[in-house]
Order: structure tokens, then C-alpha cells, then sequence
């Protein structure tokens, strides 16, 4: 069973986002539909949901008051009019970022980045700032990144740097592909922010979207005139560089 709550002073974004996860057709239960600052603050010291859906400006306040008020351990989806709030959400347990109005696709797309966090269910949850102050600690003193600590609410595990055929970003959130194909949820929100974590000399970036890992190339094939199409281990899809990118990435892979 996910319990879910969500905090919305609209009442018909309320009964689109039960309506959705009415759709999902899977063991949910929302145990709560709050409207304000306040009443959020009061349930939540109370009980712990799996999932959060939380609008931003609320009736009486800013839903970020919440989520400073009370230690919050759940994955929040944030739901709202307005894009300003984008990075103050991911510093606030956000997995996902709907822009109202936001279609069935979209939600679709938030949901299964929880699904991503929750494959197994541990016996006792670890909070998400207890799992980043473990990430810091494994991090100290290291120039690059050896492996990724990948967090959730179920506990942490480890990737191997050298494991990873390449990363990708899509929509405000960074994954890492495997060797055998598998992708993982980091907990940073930006390719920018990853580069300086990661070898010059064994990653490079193709495009806007995705990083790849030179030992991991397995062949390159001429897409069209100034663009290269890029094989990975585990991978069935090519990688594309981009015009911008293609001279720099054949230098650097003969290197």
C-alpha cells in the first residue's frame, strides 16, 4: 500500500491528481488531502506518507514553511503555476516538478521517478538528508568521483564509476546508465554539476543531454555530415553528438 497525501488549495487540481492516481490502477491509498501551511504542518508531525504531492502557494503561506517545519523523509512531487521554485523544490526531498496544468504524461513521468526510488522496501526507511550526509562522508577528499551513493528512501547503494556506460538528463533530473543497461536516479540535477565530478579524460559530453564514458564506446558510426552516432556497452540505442561537439569528441577519443 502507498500511502499518499497531497496538499492542494485547488480544488480542482485535487481531483485531477486523484483522478490520475486513481488511473494508475495500483494499491494506493491517499490518506490526507490538506490545504494550508498549518494543517500540513499538524498532519505531517503525526504521520509519515510514502508520497507526497504538494502545490507551492498555498492559502495561507509558502509550502516550503513545511518542509523546514517538520522532518519530511518521503519523495514530494511539487505541483504548481510557477517555475521559480524549481531549485528550492529539489532541495526539499523533490524527485519531480509539474508545472500546472500538467497533462497524464507528465504525471506519468513523475510517477515512475518514485517507482525508480521505491524497487524495495527496506524494514526500517533511512531519511534523505541522513543518505546525503552519507554521500558527503563517502565523497571526502576524492577529485573524482570513484562511485555514486544512490539514494532513496529505502537506503543506499553504490555505483561504480567505471560502471557506467553514460549519463543522461532529462527534465531537471540526472541518470546513470550501466554497463548492463540498467539507469540510476542521482542526486544531482544537472549535467554542469556533474562534470566536475567525473575524469576529463574518460568522460565527455556529446550533447546537452548525455555524458559518455570512453572505455564504454564500443563503435562509432557517421550519422549524417557533422554528427556521430555512438554505440555504449549495454545499450542498444546509439548516442548522438551533437554539430557543436563532434570535432572535440574525435579528439578526444583517440587520445
Amino acid at each position: 500500500m502507498i500511502k499518499i497525501v497531497i496538499i492542494e488549495d485547488e480544488i480542482p487540481a485535487r481531483k485531477k491528481l486523484k483522478r490520475f492516481i486513481d488511473g494508475l490502477n495500483l494499491d494506493t491509498e491517499i490518506i490526507a488531502e490538506l490545504d494550508t501551511v498549518q494543517s500540513a504542518i499538524t498532519f505531517l508531525k503525526a504521520h509519515q506518507p510514502d508520497l507526497i504531492f504538494s502545490d507551492i502557494e498555498l492559502l495561507d503561506g509558502n509550502a516550503f514553511e513545511i518542509y523546514n517545519e517538520v522532518p519530511v523523509s518521503c519523495p514530494i512531487i511539487f505541483t504548481t503555476a510557477y517555475d521559480q521554485f524549481w531549485m528550492d523544490a529539489f532541495d526539499s526531498n523533490g524527485i519531480a516538478y509539474l508545472l500546472k496544468p500538467f497533462s497524464k504524461e507528465h504525471f506519468r513521468k513523475a510517477w515512475d521517478k518514485y517507482l525508480l526510488l521505491t524497487k524495495s522496501r527496506p524494514k526500517e526507511q533511512t531519511s534523505l538528508d541522513d543518505l546525503a550526509e552519507l554521500i558527503r562522508q563517502n565523497l571526502s577528499g576524492e577529485p573524482y568521483k570513484k562511485r555514486f551513493s544512490i539514494s532513496s528512501i529505502q537506503g543506499i547503494y553504490f555505483l561504480e564509476t567505471v560502471n557506467i556506460a553514460f549519463f543522461e538528463a532529462e527534465e531537471g533530473t540526472v541518470f546513470a546508465h550501466d554497463k548492463t543497461g540498467k539507469r540510476h536516479l542521482l542526486s544531482v540535477s544537472t549535467l554542469k554539476e556533474l562534470e566536475s565530478q567525473l575524469k576529463p579524460k574518460d568522460f565527455f559530453r556529446i550533447n546537452r543531454s548525455e555524458i559518455v564514458q570512453k572505455i564504454c564506446i564500443e563503435s562509432i558510426q557517421r550519422y549524417n555530415k557533422n554528427i556521430l552516432a555512438v554505440k555504449v556497452t549495454g545499450h542498444k540505442i546509439y548516442l548522438k553528438t551533437s554539430q557543436n561537439t563532434t570535432a572535440a569528441f574525435r579528439e578526444w577519443v583517440e587520445q
